[in-house]
């Protein structure tokens, strides 16, 4: 208000002078007074006369006025020294910082971006009347998460050349916490019915982790629209949400959430009807995709995903902006609705260019053949998402984003933009690791997953454990050919003390090659080839089993394999890493082909799916069943390559490699049938819930091995329950789980915790 009289009365003085004398003169010069961080230049700039011009002081309040439109001064005034105009001006301080303390449920960014929206950030002028603005949006985007006992505190402190520095201190307090939700109006469902579709809830136990019981004005209004589409997707087009009132308690630590509704009745469809124009597409195509027929339940939702359908079907054929709009006609004393679909396909566009942007290390190349959509043809919503898909699926890219910009002066062609943020393809590792399974671990390894930005897979490793000894070099082209056909090596060395792993007391020695083709049947399906070689030395030791030593007697110690691997597997899953939806089948058989020392086969199935149950919950199934056997010379399956179970890679909770028959002598046999399964509920983590590389589930395991299938008995199968948490450091994978048995026997080993580190599971 200071500044607003100085105008005034800076005017007001004009005006007499005016009155008095208004002598006209010619300015030669402009004189600048009481600057202390601006410019003269600046002055001049917004200075509606110059030098040369013809003035008197009846022009005096329009100058004055377009400096103060300025807001750089609290005051100004002007005098004539001979025909030289004398301009005395008072600045108003600069910001020179802003400092903000005890946040932490907004980020200083968030704050400072509300801040600037009102006017004040560093470098800005400063108006002491500010500040009440900014205190009062501070508090409203405090009140919009639920802190209605935010306490904010503002401090202006003067600096040199007139510039001052802002401390706001905020006191954020607790969120306020929902001790009612009342719905008043209801009469088709029950109030439980109603409010345990909100997001908003009272107290419950899994609140610590999902935080539905703090109220925020967002999360209402999200629940208001859940709870329209729960209506409307049950017919009733009258329903209406009246008022919500909130009422806090006075230490606003609690809130009461009423929502009156007004339901109405439900709708009938009477009659559906498709017109418009279908393009390329056979009309009898969209009419099978609208799913919908008179006599049932109007349904918003039903509508929704058909003009989902129908858009995506136009998509396919190169209608990018299609328009499809659903023309209800109501009947309110009927209660009855006609329903229109009117297809509206536009112009039919095409791709003129795919684009990648963010590919630093990978080759463009690398990320072109991965594309389903081609240049040149018609745009595609069904290749475009598959593409998308694929480039998500490569282990080395951390996400991918896609834009289909038109293309400038055209009105039937678009660019397609892929933004990709390339992960870490590499390491060079010289560590330390442990797992229960196998003990320390010292390792030395090199691996590539984007060689040279070839998206080809290399690894050399060098493990040395109180297990014994691991080496092995790999490589793998996944495009070999270009159409997709896969070849890669592997040549291993591995000394195994079993004794270490849970297993029998012996030592295993092996070492070999194999080679790997790898065939895309389709977007999904995929089958393997592997065919090598494998030598196996067997060593006793005092306290192998009998068992053992008899079936070398039998067989010998020494054994050549010629082999022949094979797999199909099915994969559909969103991502290689932490994937959220789909699922991944797989069936391996592995044989020993005749002439080999010891002749068997084995064969096995794997798969697990995805299911999304919330956007925080993910519902996961898994199954392995394994069986194997001898034939030609060999009336069963060696030993060494029977199945084991228990441990992180299967049944959690018992001792790894533990499960299923033994020896004589009590040690752990394994046995050539293995069945387990799992089902695991993926949970939010606290604190973390955007972490891309941390996955915690509840889990509850089922599994055992048995001798052979005629073994097989179901009340033999052992189970457990627990939480299991998934890191991927930078120092390589931890995995741990903490699980509870639930019919263990006399003879398991159990294990309530188990853990490894650096030790990968696959």
């Amino acid at each position: 208000m200071k500044s607003y009289r100085h105008l005034l009365l800076s005017l007001g003085l004009c005006v007499a002078l005016s009155g008095a004398q208004a002598a006209e003169f010619v300015v030669k010069d402009i004189q600048v007074d009481g600057l202390q961080r601006l410019s003269a230049g600046t002055v001049f700039n917004y200075l509606p006369v110059q030098a040369g011009a013809t003035i008197s002081e009846k022009d005096y309040p329009e100058i004055i006025r377009a400096l103060f439109k300025t807001g750089f001064f609290t005051d100004v005034n002007l005098e004539r020294n001979g025909n030289v105009l004398v301009v005395t001006v008072t600045e108003r301080p600069a910001v020179s910082e802003v400092l903000i303390e005890g946040n932490q449920d907004i980020s200083t960014e968030d704050l400072k971006k509300a801040l600037t929206q009102v006017g004040l950030a560093e470098g800005r002028v400063f108006d002491r009347s500010l500040l009440d603005k900014v205190e009062q949006e501070l508090l409203q985007q405090y009140y919009s998460r639920g802190r209605y006992a935010v306490q904010i505190k503002s401090q202006v402190r003067p600096l040199e050349r007139n510039r001052v520095a802002i401390t706001i201190t905020i006191s954020e307090g607790a969120v306020a916490s929902i001790r009612q939700i009342n719905i008043v109006g209801n009469k088709a469902f029950t109030e439980k019915e109603l409010v345990g579709l909100l997001q908003s809830s009272t107290s419950g136990w899994l609140s610590f982790f999902t935080k539905d019981d703090q109220y925020a004005k967002q999360k209402l209004a999200a629940d208001i629209e859940t709870l329209r589409s729960f209506y409307l997707d049950r017919g009733y087009l009258k329903f209406n949400v009246d008022s919500t009132p909130v009422s806090i308690t006075p230490d606003k630590k609690d809130v009461y959430i009423t929502i009156n509704i007004t339901e109405g009745e439900p709708f009938i469809i009477e009659t559906v009807q498709l017109t418009g124009d279908f393009g390329v597409v056979a009309e009898s195509e969209l009419r099978d995709l609208v799913d919908i027929q008179p006599g049932e339940t109007f349904s918003r939702t039903k509508l929704t995903e058909i003009t989902k359908n129908l858009g995506e079907r136009l998509g396919q054929e190169g209608y990018a902006f299609a328009n499809i709009n659903t023309v209800p006609q109501i009947n309110d004393e009927t209660r009855k609705v006609d329903l229109t679909f009117v297809v509206d396909p536009g112009r039919r566009v095409y791709v003129r260019r795919i684009n990648f942007q963010g590919n630093t290390k990978t080759q463009d190349e690398v990320l072109r053949r991965e594309m389903r959509q081609a240049e040149g043809a018609w745009y595609s919503t069904k290749d475009l998402d598959r593409s998308k898909t694929r480039l998500q699926r490569l282990d080395y890219l951390e996400s991918v984003n896609v834009e289909t910009p038109a293309v400038p002066g055209t009105n039937d062609q678009v660019d397609v933009n892929y933004t990709v943020v390339e992960r870490p393809s590499g390491s060079l590792m010289f560590g330390v690791g442990y797992g229960q399974e196998s003990g320390v671990l010292l390792n030395a390894s090199v691996t590539q997953n984007n060689f040279l930005g070839t998206g080809n897979q290399m690894s050399v490793a060098l493990n040395n454990s109180a297990a014994g000894e691991n080496y092995s070099i790999s490589y793998n082209n996944p495009y070999y050919t270009v159409d997709g056909i896969s070849r890669g090596f592997r040549l291993y060395y591995r000394d195994i003390d079993a004794a270490e792993v849970n297993t029998a007391d012996y030592v295993f020695n092996n070492y070999g090659f194999q080679v790997s083709f790898g065939f895309p049947l389709n977007e999904f399906d995929t089958l393997v080839l592997r065919p090598g070689y494998d030598h196996v030395r067997i060593d006793t030791t005092d306290n192998t089993p009998v068992e053992i030593i008899d079936y070398i007697a039998r067989n010998g110690d020494e054994f050549n394999e010629y082999k022949l691997d094979g797999s199909w597997s099915r994969d559909t899953r969103n991502r290689a890493i932490f994937p959220t939806s789909g699922s991944l089948n797989q069936i391996t058989g592995e044989i020993a082909i005749p002439g080999s020392d010891a002749e068997y086969y084995k064969l096995s199935y794997r798969g697990i799916g995805y299911y999304p149950l919330a956007r925080w919950l993910t519902w996961t199934l898994s199954g392995e069943v394994g069986y194997g056997d001898g034939y030609g010379n060999a009336d069963e399956l060696p030993f060494f390559e029977n199945f084991y179970a228990g441990g992180l890679r299967s049944v959690r909770g018992y001792k790894a490699n533990t499960l299923g028959p033994r020896y004589s002598n009590d040690e752990p046999e394994g046995g050539s049938f293995k069945t387990v399964a799992s089902t695991q509920f993926i949970l939010p983590v606290p604190f973390m819930e955007k972490s891309e590389n941390v996955r915690v589930a509840a889990f509850f395991d089922a599994g055992n091995v048995f001798a052979t299938t005629s073994d097989f008995d179901a009340g033999e199968l052992r189970y457990s329950v627990g939480l299991s948490g998934f890191w991927i450091s930078p120092l390589g994978p931890i995995v741990l789980s903490v699980a509870a048995p639930l019919n263990d026997q006399s003879e398991d080993e159990t294990e309530v915790f188990q853990f490894s580190f650096g030790v990968p599971l696959n």
